[in-house]
């Protein structure tokens, strides 16, 4: 056997992801407030680098007239401004305050208010309760009994049967014929209700005025309690009708930018032994000033052509937008699909038609009869309005609205109205009779 050593040189070219190069590409889906959070964290650890701008909405000027020490004066509308209402722990948690005085049972009463559900229902099995606060299945079904008795009624419950039996007993609705109602709960939800004459052993008319008292009670009392404000971010475009058509520009109250403190690096540079240290850092803030620039560059692009393509959207609503893809948008402006992928990740643009994510507007298309294609959103929208506009006694199957569709002049298969129907959260035209029998009944 003839073994040797020897060395051989090569040439091949790759790309390599440098640090910055992830830098830049993570500044590309980052929304304003997100951008403006991570440069606040890049400005603590970089003495050159300060965040200017971004100010939230309640900072915005909205041009209204505020007299010299506006600031301290008497504010009348916040005076007349009602206290926000208690939460449902709020609310109950006081209640427990009177009903327990023994700091024992106190403390398992807590127990029981960390488990409740914001629907005012029992999070978690009784059992793993009893378990955590060292108590028998008796003792926990008694203290069960117990916290039940709070205001308003249902709370605590672990079924919607226990929930309405617990209001119906509260308001003395329950009867022999009540108590058997909530028994046959399923076959309620299933609108047989010549099947639950049957088994409550009544007649038609007596099972109507059950259900009518049955209607009046609240299968979820904890949600008419302040859970607090579901706030939403202040969106990243603003689309304005200008002179000459639409136009689209980046929401400056919200978006930060990124100024480099040359002069500070001018007064540290004196100093020979920090000469390497100021110029490393010298060029990172130089580097994300220019990558921020690229960034808000790129947004405003991507933004641009979406607004021109969905003019008709914008004129007339959900019912006219375009269908149109990533690959569009990128080959319009000359960048990489995944760019436009990123971008517009988590981007909000505010519009005449209201406030959308810029994900909302790529949709496939479907062919028609004439010329163009409709875009998947628009069909949606139309299944919607055709639902909403339906005889509740007679509701369009998934074939009828199909063929209503198709004679529109866009071409769709019944099991692409049943995707769309789904994905629209609209009940089967089966259950949605059903639903108008128990609405009637």
């Amino acid at each position: 056997m003839n073994l040797h050593v020897s060395q051989n040189l090569s040439q091949r070219q790759s790309m390599v992801m440098t640090a910055q190069l992830q830098q830049a590409i993570c500044l590309l889906q980052l929304s304003n407030l997100d951008l403006r959070a991570y440069l606040e964290s890049e400005a603590e650890e970089n003495p050159f680098v300060d965040v200017a701008g971004g100010e939230t909405a309640q900072h915005r000027d909205l041009g209204l007239p505020m007299s010299r020490g506006a600031a301290s004066d008497f504010d009348y509308i916040s005076d007349r401004a009602e206290a926000p209402a208690p939460s449902l722990y709020t609310h109950v948690s006081g209640q427990f305050d009177v009903m327990f005085t023994n700091p024992r049972d106190r403390m398992v009463a807590e127990q029981f208010l960390e488990a409740l559900e914001p629907n005012g229902w029992l999070g978690e099995p009784l059992e793993a309760i009893a378990m955590r606060c060292v108590m028998s299945s008796e003792e926990a079904e008694e203290m069960l009994h117990l916290v039940q008795q709070v205001e308003p009624a249902g709370l605590f419950a672990r079924s919607l049967a226990e929930c309405l039996a617990i209001q119906a007993e509260d308001r003395g609705l329950m009867t022999p014929l009540f108590a058997a109602l909530l028994e046959n709960l399923p076959k309620l939800a299933a609108a047989d209700l010549a099947g639950l004459c049957r088994v409550c052993k009544c007649t038609m008319d007596e099972l109507k005025d059950c259900l009518k008292s049955l209607r009046s009670l609240n299968p979820k009392p904890g949600a008419d309690f302040d859970h607090g404000e579901l706030t939403q971010r202040e969106p990243d475009l603003i689309v304005t009708r200008g002179d000459d058509g639409w136009r689209v520009d980046l929401n400056r109250s919200t978006l930060p930018s990124v100024k480099v403190d040359e002069t500070k690096a001018q007064d540290v540079r004196r100093d020979r032994s920090a000469g390497e240290y100021v110029g490393e850092r010298l060029s990172v803030a130089r580097w994300l000033r220019r990558a921020v620039e690229h960034r808000n560059h790129t947004t405003l692009s991507v933004g641009a052509e979406i607004v021109r393509r969905q003019a008709e959207f914008l004129e007339h609503g959900p019912s006219r937008i375009e269908p149109m893809t990533l690959k569009d948008v990128a080959e319009a402006i000359g960048v990489h699909e995944s760019t436009v992928s990123r971008i517009t990740t988590g981007m909000l643009i505010v519009t005449p038609q209201g406030t959308f994510s810029l994900k909302n507007f790529f949709t496939t298309a479907l062919s028609t009869d004439g010329e163009g294609a409709a875009s998947s959103a628009s069909v949606r929208h139309r299944i919607q309005q055709l639902v909403r506009d339906e005889d509740p006694k007679k509701p369009l199957s998934d074939d009828a609205l199909a063929q209503i569709i198709s004679d529109e002049g866009t071409h769709l298969a019944r099991r692409t109205v049943a995707k769309y129907r789904d994905m629209l959260k609209i009940p089967s035209s089966f259950q949605r009779k059903r639903q108008a029998k128990l609405a009637s009944s």
